[in-house]
């Protein structure tokens, strides 16, 4: 079994710095997960006692709340300050400049459309940022019927796939007589997207590592499942299947913005033992 990673995979920059304000802050609190990545954020509670608090409230005055690397919105922000918590910044600059883009663009007069998952927190950040009203959309056909100023300001879930993010500003070109479009699409997410899909093509099994709720990890499954018919979304090591293997030549291994690479390592680790 020839076990081959693909050529971008893994922490992305602002996970990287995001775990190392982390670590450099023991005995405080992240408000909500920090990153998408449940151990973790398990091993930065044991080694560094940071723990998780999903209650803004539990924040009180003089207590350091660390902002996850997907933002929080600008209320939530302003309460935590105004408690005279001490707030310490992990949100990834790539969440931050739509969070500003949103923010000077609506004071202009656009309104605002965000491609992206409605639920997920790092856009409920992004559209707090907004003073006029805001549309988050999913697809191209979810544009149908909203009613849009004129001006219109647009922007992208840092994790999104840059061709679906097209669609969404050409359709919205057709109907629209001014349209400001903003490539808020991580760098990161592009080279691993690219990778995963390159590596997914030759595999026999690909394997892709990251947390369940991790948004850009399961737009690598979906794109290596487009190429590669077996292919897995798992967390850890402990949910391979030895059944995945037999026949198999060569296995694919790509993983998401959090992943650390102690995981990734204890999956080939476990496919080596299995295969």
């Amino acid at each position: 079994m020839i076990i081959e990673l693909a050529e971008d995979y893994g922490f992305c920059f602002g996970v990287k710095r995001a775990i190392k304000i982390a670590q450099e802050n023991r005995n405080s609190a992240t408000y909500g997960p920090l990153i998408h990545n449940p151990s973790e954020i398990d091993r930065l509670k044991r080694d560094f006692n940071v723990a998780l608090s999903d209650d803004l409230k539990s924040f009180k005055a003089g207590d350091t709340a660390i902002i996850r690397t997907h933002g929080i919105t600008k209320q939530e922000l302003a309460l935590l300050k105004k408690r005279n918590v001490h707030v310490v910044d992990a949100t990834c600059p790539y969440v931050t400049k739509p969070q500003q883009i949103c923010e000077e663009m609506s004071a202009q007069g656009y309104d605002i459309v965000i491609f992206g998952d409605e639920a997920h927190p790092e856009i409920k950040g992004v559209q707090s940022y907004s003073t006029r009203q805001v549309h988050v959309v999913n697809s191209p056909e979810e544009l149908d019927g909203l009613l849009l100023y004129d001006k219109v300001a647009v922007v992208a879930q840092t994790t999104r796939r840059p061709d679906d993010y097209q669609k969404i500003v050409a359709k919205l070109m057709l109907t629209h007589k001014e349209i400001r479009v903003f490539n808020t699409i991580c760098n990161a997410t592009f080279d691993n997207q690219d990778a995963a899909e390159k590596l997914a093509k030759k595999a026999d099994v690909m394997l892709v590592i990251g947390g369940k709720n991790s948004s850009n990890t399961k737009e690598l499954y979906k794109i290596s499942l487009a190429q590669c018919r077996d292919s897995y979304h798992i967390e850890s090591a402990d949910e391979l299947q030895e059944q995945w293997f037999i026949g198999k030549n060569i296995c694919g291994i790509s993983a998401g913005a959090s992943t650390p690479d102690w995981i990734i390592q204890a999956v080939i680790e476990r496919i080596k033992l299995l295969s």
